[in-house]
């Protein structure tokens, strides 16, 4: 019966240390939004629309429908050569 009782003990305070690990990046990701037309060849965060997977996918600098994760409210304040970001993908590259 000892052992039991140690062993749910050890395994909460296991899952408690896990999820306060987790929690951080949690909110970190809250403080971001996605932001279009601003990556890099390659250096896209994630899904960069049809014919690519995920990160580093994005087939040309500021591909409009390849996204970036940047501080909430500084997305359509970013200047690149193709314009400004967006919070809406545009379309594909041809």
């Amino acid at each position: 019966m000892k052992n039991s009782v140690a062993t749910l003990a050890l395994a909460g305070s296991l899952a408690t240390a896990i999820a306060t690990l987790a929690a951080p990046s949690a909110f970190a990701a809250a403080d971001k939004e996605k932001c279009f037309g601003v990556a890099l060849k390659g250096q896209n965060d994630c899904a960069a629309g049809p014919g690519t997977t995920c990160a580093g996918t994005s087939k040309v600098d500021y591909q409009q429908n390849a996204w970036k994760l940047v501080p909430t409210g500084t997305c359509e304040k970013m200047k690149t050569p193709s314009g400004m970001g967006s919070l809406k993908a545009g379309p594909a590259p041809t």
